[in-house]
């Protein structure tokens, strides 16, 4: 039904300008000519010539460099109204008379005639389908017009995660904490945790999100799946309580210019849009255990640093794929210790003891990276990135790590502690989905100190951290995805103070998942893990074997809408 509206708008233009041809044709007729000069055989010979031409080409003075050629074409080959000479030639170049432009004019008008009692028999004929189509077009148009009265923004898009968990932990091993964590972890649990993103763009390149966010992974007893090494990405709940929902994001995210990019707001993270260049990581696809989502370095990537803050994102034009970005953020560090759900910002604390921007009170981080991402790596091509970072930190924990290392990394409530991590990441993704993985690793090293009055082993203590994880897209099923992980939390590597010991702290964890893309916006992933030395130097006891291992399973069910 395409072609009818079409051929009718085309068909009302030629007759605008057929209307127009006799003034037109007037003024370009000579003015003496008149009856006496017109030779009327001759003119009857044009109008009824059967010399009809059915084409341009048969015209042997036009030429496709003609000014008028284009036209002419058009009326020969879709409206057959123009004929030749008897000798083959049209003589464009010949002024008319006014009765030769009417004996044209009126045989377009015929053609034109034609057409439109063509085009009312089709209209006729397809009577039915077009009543139906324009009563399609008008419920269309209500609708429409019904969801821009009734639009929850003209510049917010809601974006909405739910995910559910249900899953247990198994321990076993020789130290006396097994017993322990079975008694505290060992009920198999279901939770959730519920996230809203409401995205608002001003200009169509900025960003102001709101991130309302609540779950239930800690509660009043505790969860395996919120604390320790065994916390999940998806562990969260706020300081308030479980089942309470709370403002967990809100920045603004904006270019100046074509090089830079900045981000501010009261509770902003260092991850967040605007505030690094590059994230050095495709692992995972579908997050399980939380040590394998900072990059192997959750010191420099420490993602407890949410709270008041800014950062700024340099892409220098000459040099496509690098990026310079520096951030700060301030939090309250001593808010958080192993408590993933305790992430409130304290950057608006007037006590400068306690909070505020860049105080000795605040648990802060300064994160300055620089990253190059690239289409196509040397020799085995394929996309590629490395970022390197180092990160200055002060009260602020650890969000992972053995139980030793998040007590390095806290700070008392009358002392104050810094620290300098370094990560340096990096992954490669091959061209198409095959047999080959994608792989992402990382690694990473911290020194942090506690400024007390007397000595101390944990004074300069350095720990260390490292991963690796490979990832399958499109793996048995287009869609679905396989991953495996592999990794140390971040463990003391060594003692500060000189007498300190030799530290036993060290762990293994492994994570290996199926990622089943149901629909476009549901996914189920199964997943087991395997954690070596759950509670690190505190599980060891005083034989040097002697250990606490968890072994896990859940099943992840992710709606995105």
């Amino acid at each position: 039904m395409r072609p009818i509206p079409l051929f009718g708008v085309r068909t009302m233009k030629l007759f605008q300008k057929l209307l127009l041809a006799p003034a037109a044709l007037g003024l370009m007729a000579p003015v003496a000519a008149s009856a006496a000069d017109l030779n009327v055989a001759g003119v009857r010979q044009y109008t009824t010539s059967e010399e009809q031409v059915t084409s341009i080409t048969q015209f042997s003075d036009v030429k496709p460099t003609d000014w008028a050629y284009q036209a002419l074409s058009n009326l020969i080959e879709r409206y057959g109204c123009v004929a030749g000479y008897p000798n083959g030639t049209y003589k464009g170049g010949q002024a008319m008379t006014r009765y030769e432009a009417a004996a044209l004019l009126n045989a377009c008008l015929d053609r034109v005639t034609e057409v439109t009692d063509e085009v009312k028999r089709l209209v006729k004929e397809f009577e039915k389908e077009l009543a139906v189509l324009k009563g399609r077009v008008d419920s269309m148009e209500a609708k429409v017009g019904e969801l821009e009265a009734t639009q929850f923004s003209t510049t917010t898009k809601l974006k909405g995660i739910a995910t559910f968990v249900l899953g247990a932990n198994n321990f076993f091993g020789s130290s006396g904490l097994v017993t322990t964590n079975k008694a505290s972890y060992g009920a198999t649990t279901f939770n959730y945790d519920v996230r809203l993103n409401f995205d608002t763009s001003f200009t169509g390149k900025d960003l102001l999100r709101t991130t309302l966010r609540g779950g239930n992974f800690l509660g009043t007893n505790g969860s395996a799946y919120g604390n320790g090494l065994s916390s999940l990405e998806a562990a969260f709940e706020q300081p308030a309580g479980e089942n309470i929902i709370g403002v967990n994001r809100l920045f603004y995210n904006f270019p100046f210019g074509s090089e830079l990019s900045f981000a501010a707001g009261p509770l902003v993270r260092v991850d967040d849009a605007g505030m690094l260049g590059m994230w050095p990581s495709l692992y995972p696809a579908d997050t399980v255990l939380d040590f394998f989502t900072y990059a192997g370095s959750p010191g420099a990537y420490n993602l407890t640093a949410l709270g008041g803050g800014a950062g700024v994102v340099y892409s220098p034009k000459g040099i496509k794929g690098l990026t310079i970005s520096q951030n700060y953020v301030s939090a309250n560090g001593q808010a958080f210790g192993s408590t993933v759900g305790a992430q409130t910002g304290n950057a608006g604390s007037g006590d400068p003891s306690n909070g505020g921007m860049f105080t000795s009170g605040s648990g802060s981080a300064a994160v300055t990276q620089v990253a190059y991402a690239g289409d196509k790596a040397p020799l085995i091509g394929g996309s590629y990135g490395l970022a390197f970072a180092y990160t200055y930190s002060q009260n602020l924990s650890l969000p992972t790590g053995t139980p030793s290392a998040i007590t390095i990394s806290e700070s008392g409530t009358d002392t104050y502690s810094s620290a300098n991590n370094l990560g340096l990441s990096g992954y490669w993704k091959p061209e198409k989905a095959n047999l080959i993985p994608s792989i992402s690793w990382g690694l990473g090293v911290g020194s942090y100190n506690l400024n007390l009055t007397t000595p101390s082993p944990t004074k300069g203590t350095v720990l260390s951290t490292w991963y690796t994880g490979l990832q399958w897209d499109d793996a048995f099923i287009k869609g679905n995805a396989l991953g495996m992980g592999v990794g140390q939390a971040p463990y003391i590597a060594k003692n500060g103070q000189p007498g300190g010991g030799t530290p036993n702290d060290s762990n293994y964890m492994w994570e290996w998942w199926y990622k089943f893309q149901v629909t476009d916006n549901i996914s189920i992933t199964p997943a087991i893990y395997y954690i070596s030395n759950y509670d690190g130097a505190n599980g060891v006891g005083t034989a040097a074997k002697t250990t606490d291992n968890l072994f896990g399973g859940l099943l992840k069910t992710t709606f995105k809408f």
